[in-house]
């Protein structure tokens, strides 16, 4: 019976965490809205094998990733909730995966039911996991990637050997067409630890070979079937995609070595004060309990791969967070003393007091800052933000009382930030990031449009997605479409320079109406003198849309 109540308590809380809020948030440019065209665009067309982003040729990810975002679409529609199911479903999976690692480990089911909760609950996995970007899809596969290893090392016949490293092949080649080669050098990297310490060469060499064969039968296919429909996509993603982004001296992206250690530490929460005790315990333990060094590797190369690229972006160590929840976990239920527990819990209350602080002190109208970043019309928001954060605190305050009870509870600090994000971010980010919003106060003249051109590609994208047409052109910057603009000659009506827009404009309004959806950056928010007076102007913030009525 205690066991029914507790996964009635996790399958409400993982509702209210990862389903309930993610419809009711407007989709954020360029990322979302991005990843919801893509996919939208491959349905309509019903072409899996190539992905066109406002019916350009994009390749700068391969397939898979999109693959779930249609099938999350197929499934949920077009809506906000269908784009952002892909990672959440993602995500889920991965913390099954993990949960299965943690009992295989220690044959623990409470261990493995928290690893899971602490997974999705770390405040970096939560974030991108409730976000449609492709980086949960590639966690998944990787975290597959590990499991299946560990499976294959520690099976006791050849055939269970056998069938761990096939599905080793299997994770990382989806890997491979999820995001890239990265996929095959993360795990390699992430179990060499282990295998030097086990001297598991011979083994691993020999049974390596089945996973190199899996890999190939699952990435062939689609390999071949893009290199016939676009033979330069190869050499394009593996140069520019890969080599460019992550070490050459103009890799996208660039930071110092020690960018992830914040990112590491603060994505702990609402877990932070383990993580010490997690790591210390695991490298104390590292000779009598190998899991736990296979998870150490697992956690430090590949942030030290990623701390040694040029290219950083936050979302590359979601990976990490996998052995360190188990680690988490592992070591919290193994504590004696519940100091540690009631130390983390009191850190939960000083993090969400500071950010209730924050919100109130500093970025209300009221606040200290020069420019607030909430408006005087948007005190409601200033408290719900303030409530989201204050339910942070106030849950950390639970779990200081009677620790041995209560320490678990900290899962639900993140309660108030997922109910009420979609209801507190301010007017500013609004009018510069959700599109959607601006878009449906201009549907009219949108709809009665024949041509839409956009200077931003996340906000094109937004407005294809919401009209429901792909044939939106690119103004000016053609920014992440530069390669299918550029290398493709029925690609080159989708893009009108700014020195060419007049002409354009004169020959194209004699055809329909036109619109001219423009983002404005923060330091020139004046008209452009070279463009053409609209019949019309219409403003919310950063965007602006210019509307030319069709000549008679």
């Amino acid at each position: 019976m205690k066991s029914s109540k507790q996964l009635f308590v996790v399958i409400i809380g993982f509702a209210l965490l990862y389903l309930f809020p993610l419809e009711f948030r407007a989709l954020w440019q360029p990322d979302e809205t991005r990843y919801a065209e893509i996919s939208r665009e491959m349905l309509a067309a019903g072409n899996w094998i190539v992905p066109h982003f406002l019916d350009v040729r994009y390749f700068e990810k391969p397939i898979a990733g999109y693959w779930i975002n249609n099938l999350s679409q197929l499934l949920f529609g077009h809506t906000n909730f269908a784009v952002r199911f892909g990672s959440v479903f993602s995500m889920t999976l991965s913390a099954v995966l993990v949960a299965w690692l943690a009992f295989r480990l220690w044959r623990d089911k409470t261990t493995a039911l928290m690893s899971g909760i602490i997974f999705l609950t770390c405040l970096l996995v939560y974030g991108v996991g409730t976000y449609a970007v492709l980086d949960p899809m590639i966690t998944l596969w990787l975290v597959a990637a590990m499991c299946s290893f560990w499976l294959g090392a520690n099976a006791q016949t050849a055939t269970g050997k056998a069938c761990g490293y096939i599905l080793l092949g299997l994770a990382c080649g989806m890997g491979v067409m999820t995001k890239g080669f990265l996929a095959l050098a993360v795990p390699v990297l992430s179990v060499l630890p282990w295998v030097i310490a086990q001297k598991r060469w011979k083994e691993v060499l020999l049974f390596g070979l089945l996973s190199i064969a899996s890999a190939t039968v699952i990435t062939l296919p689609w390999a071949l079937a893009i290199a016939k429909a676009e033979p330069t996509f190869w050499h394009y993603f593996f140069w520019v995609e890969h080599i460019q982004r992550f070490a050459e001296s103009d890799a996208q992206h660039k930071a110092p070595f020690w960018y992830y250690l914040p990112f590491l530490i603060a994505g702990c929460l609402p877990w932070l004060a383990l993580l010490p005790g997690a790591l210390k315990r695991g490298w104390q333990a590292r000779k009598v309990e190998s899991g736990t060094f296979y998870l150490l590797g697992w956690v430090v190369m590949p942030l030290l791969f990623f701390s040694i690229a040029k290219g950083k972006l936050p979302t590359y160590i979601l990976p990490c967070f996998a052995p360190l929840a188990i680690l988490l976990a592992h070591h919290a239920m193994q504590l004696t003393d519940a100091r540690t527990l009631k130390i983390n819990g009191w850190i939960n209350v000083i993090f969400g007091g500071i950010c209730t602080l924050i919100v109130l002190v500093v970025l209300a109208p009221w606040g200290v800052a020069k420019h607030p970043l909430y408006a005087r019309s948007e005190v409601y928001k200033v408290l719900l933000a303030a409530v989201a954060f204050l339910v942070w605190a106030l849950v950390g305050h639970l779990t200081t009382r009677q620790n041995a009870r209560y320490w678990q509870w900290a899962a639900l600090c993140p309660l108030g930030l997922a109910l009420l994000i979609g209801s507190v971010i301010p007017e500013k980010v609004i009018d510069s990031k959700h599109p959607q919003v601006f878009i449906d106060d201009v549907r009219p003249q949108l709809e009665s449009s024949r041509y839409i051109l956009a200077d931003s590609v996340g906000v094109g994208a937004g407005i294809a997605w919401e009209l429901k047409r792909n044939d939106i052109t690119i103004y000016a910057k053609p920014g992440e479409l530069n390669y299918g603009l550029e290398n493709f000659a029925d690609a080159k009506d989708n893009f009108v320079s700014r020195d060419d827009f007049p002409q354009w404009l004169a020959t194209h309004r004699q055809k329909g109406n036109v619109s001219l959806m423009l983002l404005r950056s923060r330091d020139n928010m004046l008209d452009d003198p070279e463009i053409p007076v609209p019949d019309k102007r219409l403003r919310r913030g950063r965007f602006m849309l210019l509307f030319y009525k069709q000549l008679p």
